[in-house]
């Protein structure tokens, strides 16, 4: 780590002289290639909403970590979150309701339960941080287990990706080719789950879905290949991620929402773009 810091303290920004700002330059380098990802996947599922579900029920696994008495609430996050994602997607491909309205319903339940027990247990002001984040309060031991997580689900990438795109393109296609199409699904929906249980600090509730789709739906609309348009969703992450850094230090404004608004005109502009080629 200290040779890290050391390249980063040559480079020629004066935003590296201050320690909270490298780590937050480095998770953004390891959160932005994560999320673009696993992005890539959520946007052609056809799943921002279920992101946006697994952010909201952070609160409830914070509150299941205050009623355990843990310290640090992350274990008990993902640990809800896991149980969440699979839950849901039970309950989706039982076909008994629209998407959109099993994720809603689990997303408003969860994220009411966890602000009920988190009022009732010293005040939910305590807890109001996880909505925004801040990535200026990542520690070094945090990039650890972003750099694990990453290295984790890129591993699992590797070995899934056939099977997750042909899942995404037809359920019964994938099937036909010997796709275990429920296990498949749920690895995914796990990936995601502890992905975004482990971003919440540093870019919170309200920013992760935009920052686990936005990169994504922006390549998707200049991409003219599945290899480029991973490629460049990564690319389109990384820069929206260290651009709004970049600006959120010069104009002293959020990070995290910051690096949501670059990523947004990211995408009208790609948007504007693909719509002109077509």
């Amino acid at each position: 780590m200290h040779m890290i810091y050391g390249f980063l303290e040559k480079l020629p920004w004066q935003m590296f002289q201050y320690d909270f700002m490298k780590n937050a330059f480095l998770a953004a380098l390891l959160i932005a290639p994560l999320f673009a990802l696993l992005g890539t996947m959520t946007v052609n599922n056809k799943m921002a909403f279920f992101s946006d579900a697994l952010g909201h029920s952070a609160f409830t696994g914070i509150g299941i970590g205050v009623l355990l008495g843990m310290k640090n609430p992350l274990l008990s996050m993902i640990a809800f979150g896991i149980f969440l994602s699979l839950v849901i997607t039970k309950v989706k491909s039982a076909n008994l309701a629209s998407s959109d309205t099993v994720i809603s319903v689990f997303s408003s339940a969860a994220m009411a339960l966890g602000i009920v027990i988190l009022s009732g247990h010293g005040g939910f002001s305590k807890y109001s941080a996880y909505l925004i984040g801040d990535i200026l309060t990542v520690s070094q031991r945090d990039l650890v287990l972003l750099l694990l997580v990453l290295i984790l689900v890129y591993l699992l990438w590797a070995v899934l990706y056939n099977q997750l795109l042909l899942l995404s393109i037809n359920r019964s296609l994938a099937a036909s080719r010997g796709v275990r199409v429920v296990l498949v699904e749920n690895i995914f929906v796990v990936m995601v789950a502890v992905a975004v249980m482990v971003s919440i600090r540093s870019i919170g509730i309200l920013m992760v879905n935009a920052m686990l789709i936005l990169p994504a739906a922006s390549a998707r609309n200049v991409a003219k290949s599945a290899r480029g348009y991973h490629w460049t969703a990564t690319i389109f992450g990384l820069f929206s991620a260290v651009a709004g850094l970049c600006i959120s230090y010069m104009k002293d404004t959020s990070a995290g929402a910051t690096m949501v608004l670059t990523a947004s005109v990211l995408f009208l502009l790609t948007y504007l773009l693909g719509r002109n080629r077509k």
